[in-house]
Parts: C-alpha cells; sequence; structure tokens
C-alpha cells in the first residue's frame, strides 16, 4: 500500500488521553527514522468536530477546510499529552442516522481529503461508525475512548483512570462538609450500563453504598444499610449511584425525553430522586451531587497519558500493517488490536456474581474463595 496521508478524529463524549493519543498516531506516522524505513513520508490530518467534520467539509474550499480539518506536525502536537479533552474537538454526529444519511459523503470526503487510511478514537457508537465505513470499503482503525470502559474487548479505554480518580477526589472533598453537619451525601456518577466507575471509584473512596446499572436496588434497603451505621456511631455516610442504576421496579431517571444521532437520552437524575427518598426514609439531612462532566475533564492522569501513547503507536502500526477494521486493545497486560465487529458487539459490564455484594451494595468482599462461600 503506497502510504501517504492519515486522518485522524475523535467522536463522542471528550476524556483525558484523546490528545495523548492524537499526538501518538501523529508523532509515528511522521517519525523521520521511521520514514527512512518505510521509504516514504507520511502526512497527518486532523479532522475537527468527529464524524461532523468529516460530514461537512469541502475540501475544495479552502475557508471549510481551515474550519473543519487541521493539519498535524510533531511541532503542532509536541504538548498535546498534557491537556485534558481533545483539541481536536468531538460530536456526536452519526453520519448514518436517518436523520443525517451522510455515510456516503464521508467516503466522498475521504477521497477528496486524499486519505489513505483513517483512525477514529472514540466508543461503542463512534467504534460503530467505523466499522460501518470499513464495511463499504474505507480503511480505518480505532482506538478505544469511553470513561465508563464499557468496551468488551479491551481491558482498558482511554479516560477511565482519569475520571476513577477524579471521584476519588471529589469524595474526599465532600467528607469535609458531610462530617462536619453530619450529612448523607449521595454522589452521582457517568455509567449508563456499566457500573465500574461507581463500583472501582466508590469502593476507592470508601463509599457505604455503591449502586449500579447491573443489579436493581431497593430504597428501603439502601436507608436500612444506613441507619445500621448510624446506630454504630458514624456521623455521616457516602453513597455512590450511577447515572443508570435503577429502583427495583422502576426505569432509569432521563434529564429530558430528547436523544442524540445514536438514539440514546441523556441520563441523570437518580442522585437526586434517591437523596429525597433517603432523607424521608432515614431522618437524616440528606444531599446530592452529580459530578457529570467533571469526570471528564482535568489533566491526563499518568496511566491516561501512556495508554495513549501506546494505542496511538499501535493504530499507526496496524495502518502500516494494512490491517484495517480494526481496534488496537489491551488484554492480559499486552498491546494487541480485534476486529472492529468484536469490538462492539458485547458492552463490558459488572459482573454481580464475581464483583459486587448485592446484600451490602458495595464490592464484593471476597477475592480467592467461591461467592457461595463469601457470603457464607
Amino acid at each position: 500500500m503506497t502510504l501517504k496521508k492519515i486522518g485522524v478524529l475523535t467522536g463522542g463524549g471528550d476524556c483525558a488521553g484523546l490528545n495523548s493519543a492524537i499526538k501518538w498516531v501523529t508523532k509515528t506516522a511522521i517519525d523521520p527514522n521511521l520514514a527512512a524505513h518505510r521509504g516514504q513520508a507520511v502526512e497527518v490530518l486532523g479532522l475537527r468536530e468527529g464524524w461532523k467534520g468529516l460530514v461537512e467539509v469541502c475540501p475544495d474550499e479552502p475557508e471549510s477546510m481551515a474550519k473543519w480539518t487541521t493539519p498535524l506536525d510533531e511541532l503542532v502536537v509536541r504538548t498535546w499529552d498534557r491537556q485534558g479533552g481533545t483539541v481536536l474537538g468531538s460530536s456526536r454526529t452519526n453520519p448514518f442516522s436517518p436523520s443525517i444519511n451522510k455515510g456516503q459523503k464521508c467516503l466522498e470526503n475521504i477521497r477528496d481529503l486524499g486519505l489513505d487510511a483513517l483512525v477514529a478514537i472514540g466508543g461503542e457508537d463512534t467504534l460503530s461508525v467505523a466499522h460501518k465505513l470499513y464495511n463499504l470499503g474505507q480503511k480505518v482503525v480505532g482506538i478505544p475512548k469511553t470513561i465508563d470502559r464499557d468496551l468488551s474487548a479491551t481491558d482498558y479505554t482511554l479516560g477511565y483512570d482519569t475520571a476513577l480518580n477524579v471521584i476519588v477526589e471529589e469524595v474526599d472533598r465532600l467528607r469535609t462538609t458531610a462530617g462536619s453537619h453530619n450529612r448523607l451525601f449521595v454522589v452521582e456518577v457517568m455509567g449508563r450500563h456499566a457500573g465500574w466507575l461507581a463500583l472501582e471509584g466508590g469502593q476507592a473512596a470508601g463509599a457505604h453504598v455503591i449502586l449500579i446499572p447491573e443489579h436493581d436496588f431497593e430504597v428501603e434497603k439502601v436507608a436500612q444499610l444506613l441507619e445500621k451505621r448510624r446506630l454504630a456511631g458514624v456521623r455521616y455516610d457516602i453513597v455512590v449511584v450511577s447515572e443508570g442504576a435503577k429502583i427495583k421496579g422502576q426505569e432509569e431517571v432521563y434529564l429530558s425525553d430528547k436523544t442524540d444521532s445514536f438514539g440514546h437520552k441523556v441520563l441523570g437524575g437518580i442522585g437526586e430522586n434517591l437523596a429525597k427518598q433517603l432523607e424521608q426514609l432515614t431522618g437524616q439531612e440528606t444531599r446530592h451531587v452529580c459530578l457529570s462532566h467533571i469526570q471528564r475533564g482535568g489533566q491526563p492522569s499518568a496511566r491516561d497519558r501512556l495508554m495513549g501513547r501506546y494505542f496511538g503507536i499501535a493504530a499507526v502500526d496496524l495502518i502500516l500493517e494494512e490491517e484495517f477494521g480494526r481496534m488496537v486493545a489491551l488484554k492480559d497486560g499486552r498491546i494487541t488490536s480485534v476486529s472492529l465487529k468484536k469490538a462492539i458487539e458485547r458492552l463490558f459490564v459488572v459482573e454481580v456474581d464475581k464483583f459486587y455484594d448485592p446484600t451490602r451494595y458495595n464490592g464484593l468482599r471476597s477475592s480467592l474463595i467461591p461467592r457461595s462461600r463469601a457470603l457464607g
């Protein structure tokens, strides 16, 4: 394959580690030593606002090119890995949505931009678009990104570690107020279908109750667990709840009925709902905090910077080896790749039998013995 130009974009919600991945896709593609070995130099073109940029750009119009694309080189991306979010910008645009129907337009623009290959950095939705483009003949590879860490084909997704650290830091701060005023705090974190952020963030922060989407909960039981602690002399408590967690017999709580181009409604409000009910049941002053987009922001952790580097380099390796239609992944401690089809076919959710204790509404207190014996 004659490789002259690579395109790179970030789709879906922003998170830490994206800029590191873009940086290392760029540095690896244009590396002069590697170029000498390949016998050719490679350009990298950044596509702004995710799939939206690829839909909207007019390759023959300079103003449009300046708005929707940016040439990337080592000097441009030199410090990007230190920054959170995505310098290229992102969107939740789905070119294949019936309301947009611009899948073919994406293919035409890729051709007219002179892109020999495309790197798509994102989660399930972004990678599903990449997979459809691949099935239509586009040379594309993916890099996994989602703070929910809900892609089953990889042991890590960009943004997760930084988001986890934010949860722990914010809960630690809430303890000051909770302890000073003898309050109960309900902290709502992200997690539509997968409760990893709530479970591992809650465990790391020492939350007494953790509620996840994979196991519906009873408010009365939560109140009983908290009341037992209060009778034991504990002045305050922290409850961590995933945005997708459900009260038994009820549906998820949404901020509105509006949906994005991938068909998702915006979750939010379970924390406030639960806090009101717990205050009535326990009589303890209760407050709720929704961390929301705070979890996405801030400087990336060391792990996200490193994984962005490893994934970015691996993405270029896939392109050079002409292994398209694949996503780079971390499996069993080593960088590898899986097909995009496999990457998006099943979500990685918390297996209650392995990691969660429904009697405590918290992490399972056993790692080496069977669950049945651990629960007595």
